[in-house]
């Protein structure tokens, strides 16, 4: 069966097939270091995989916990709070915010649950007009407000409403402008402050959406987004889109923080659940054949 994370390491695999182009039971280290280099996996990790493998040839076995091992410190733990649950969205303009928003309220909505947005994106009118679309579409409320007012305000009055309500939900959608890094990281940390004062302990996660095609340059992104408010989690969007698909092992091994979703695709469906094991099995797919005993 065609796999959620084979679908979104498609390109990557077609990439991997110019270095290995039919698959082998084992390789060179040559052969494995151009792979990982082709597929965008940060350089610095490469050698600290070459460096730990003691073998001249590669085997499956040898390079598979080796991958899994990125993902030791990224572990997901789901703080208590009391409803409603409140998430702030974060990350630059064009990363996909706005859908994965839409895709978080469908699959909260599929499981019979109340959601409700804000649009405390008010840098671009544009970033209102695209949320509220999606609330129309999906059929779920939304707080908004015309462009250039408070965010912290839409938060206060969205998380205000969700309790009134008995809401089980709120996704707030922020602005992403990192070239005027010092407006951004005073708006987040106010925003964070207000959503306390409206729901003591919320935002209850903070959510970075990145663009997975932007491959290892979303690192230092998601570098100074951490440093402003310290990120609860990731979601990488658009992996279906590009080649690199590797380095989504640099990302959560120098990021140190979870990546809980994967968007593979524009329907609410292509949200996946992240699975490290799944993924590092679908990645050595691409490379692998079995050995037959």
């Amino acid at each position: 069966m065609f796999g959620f994370f084979k679908k979104g390491l498609s390109k990557t695999a077609d990439a991997i097939k110019t270095i290995v182009p039919k698959k082998k039971i084992k390789i060179s280290k040559e052969e494995l270091e151009d792979i990982l280099l082709e597929s965008d996996v940060h350089y610095d990790l490469i050698e600290k995989i070459l460096n730990e493998i003691p073998y001249d040839e590669v085997k499956r076995e040898h390079l598979e916990p080796k991958l899994l091992a990125c993902f030791n410190w990224t572990y997901y733990d789901e703080k208590e709070f009391e409803l409603p649950k409140v998430q702030l969205i974060i990350g630059v303009n064009g990363a996909g915010k706005t859908t994965t928003i839409a895709k978080l309220s469908q699959k909260y909505l599929d499981e019979g649950k109340q959601v409700m947005l804000g649009a405390a994106d008010t840098f671009r009118a544009a970033a209102i007009e695209q949320l509220t679309r999606w609330a129309q579409k999906i059929g779920v409320p939304i707080v908004s407000t015309k462009q250039g007012h408070d965010p912290s305000a839409v938060a206060f009055d969205t998380i205000a409403s969700a309790k009134a309500k008995n809401f089980d939900y709120v996704l707030i959608d922020t602005a992403g402008r990192l070239h005027t890094q010092t407006n951004l990281a005073n708006e987040l940390k106010k925003i964070v402050r207000i959503c306390d004062k409206a729901h003591s302990g919320a935002p209850h996660d903070k959510i970075l959406i990145l663009d997975g095609t932007q491959g290892n340059s979303a690192i230092e992104q998601a570098r100074a987004f951490n440093e402003m408010v310290k990120i609860d989690a990731i979601i990488i969007t658009k992996l279906d889109g590009t080649a690199k698909g590797g380095s989504v092992f640099s990302i959560a091994y120098a990021l140190e923080i979870p990546i809980i979703y994967i968007g593979i695709g524009e329907t609410p469906a292509d949200l996946v659940a992240f699975d490290k094991h799944e993924f590092v099995n679908d990645f050595l797919d691409a490379i692998f054949i079995e050995e037959t005993v």
